[in-house]
């Protein structure tokens, strides 16, 4: 494929959604990418097995495509739909909570422009409720799906985009086998990793290549309150540990956990420093990030080295039933393909 030029127009925009209680969000993030300029060549929004909603969004979205999850329920399969589907060398994917700002996709399609680029991600703005929670410290924004404090300010090379606001070269997406439909989101638990699994793969297939953070490519994505619950929150740092036990599985450890080496030993520390200063001159929910920030660091910690252990117990002996259950556990089973088959799969798809 040749290098795209700023502006061009040859991008799948693909928004994947599974409940109503969410229609007017949806509603806007699809007119947020129909008004791009210039405008994406397609527009498709995928609907998890939900028949009713697939059905209201052909009788009301009539400006876009409206597909069905073809794979299994969950995020995963989702945006593997919209991936077969896409007509353009670039599939973004945009969350059905999030609106797009003006210029988003010439920002995000900009870094095609240098031939190793296999994706990218933008900024995430979060949207609140009401107000920033003050007890929920900047590092932990991706908790709530959001840009955090430790990505590159001015933009640069990244492992992985968030997922609410990415692109990827659809050929290489798909020829890598797409997102892997056991790992992710299924409707509303708090796993995920799955477009890190991806990326690395990307990466790993292509050497020299690379994923771009561009924080111009900007979205605002919409904080529910139940999302800013210390429960929450908890619950998220845990299963983002399991999950990235299953990248460390997949991918092995060097980049599985490349970004989060860093924010354990760079960027946390910095932020109690500067928590701690911030203390001593009068800002009296300092103490709560503080908090927070070892809380969600331990969380994290602990859901990960679970992972791991029951791995290790999962190949001394027979295939058992697993216990998915953590802080607010989802419940989902996180059993996830060999890599090898997973390859094998997506040959024959």
């Amino acid at each position: 494929m040749k290098p795209l030029a700023r502006g061009c127009s040859g991008v799948t925009v693909v928004i994947c959604c599974y409940t109503e209680q969410r229609w007017e969000q949806t509603c806007a993030a699809v007119k947020s990418a129909l008004s791009q300029d210039p405008a994406p060549a397609q527009v498709l929004l995928v609907v998890d097995h939900n028949a009713a909603l697939a059905a209201r969004a052909r009788r009301e979205l009539t400006d876009v495509m409206v597909l069905e999850n073809e794979g299994p329920t969950g995020l995963s399969g989702a945006r593997n739909t919209g991936l077969r589907a896409a007509t353009q060398p670039i599939t973004a994917f945009l969350d059905d909570d999030a609106e797009a700002r003006p210029g988003w996709m010439a920002a995000l399609v900009e870094p095609y422009s240098r031939a190793n680029v296999v994706a990218t991600g933008g900024g995430v703005h979060p949207v609140w409720p009401e107000q920033a929670p003050r007890w929920l410290p900047a590092e932990f924004y991706w908790v709530v799906g959001c840009s955090y404090l430790g990505l590159p300010e001015s933009g640069g090379e990244i492992r992985n985009p968030i997922g609410a606001n990415m692109s990827m070269l659809t050929h290489l997406a798909l020829e890598a086998g797409g997102f892997d439909e056991g790992m992710g989101r299924l409707g509303g638990n708090t796993r995920g990793c799955e477009e890190t699994e991806l990326s690395i793969r990307l990466t790993t297939r292509s050497p020299g290549s690379a994923v771009m953070y561009v924080p111009t490519a900007a979205v605002d994505h919409h904080v529910s309150q139940e999302r800013l619950k210390l429960g929450y929150f908890i619950s998220r740092c845990w299963h983002e540990g399991r999950s990235k036990a299953d990248v460390v599985r997949l991918a092995g450890s060097g980049p599985g956990l490349e970004r989060e080496r860093r924010q354990a030993v760079l960027v946390i520390p910095a932020a109690l420093l500067r928590e701690l200063r911030r203390l001593l001159t009068g800002d009296v929910a300092a103490p709560a990030r503080m908090t927070a920030n070892l809380a969600g660091l331990a969380s994290a910690a602990a859901g990960y080295f679970t992972g791991r252990a029951r791995q290790a117990v999962q190949r001394q002996g027979p295939a058992r039933p697993q216990d998915t259950t953590g802080p607010e556990g989802d419940g989902q089973a996180e059993e996830l393909p060999a890599a090898a088959d997973r390859e094998a799969a997506s040959r024959r798809s």
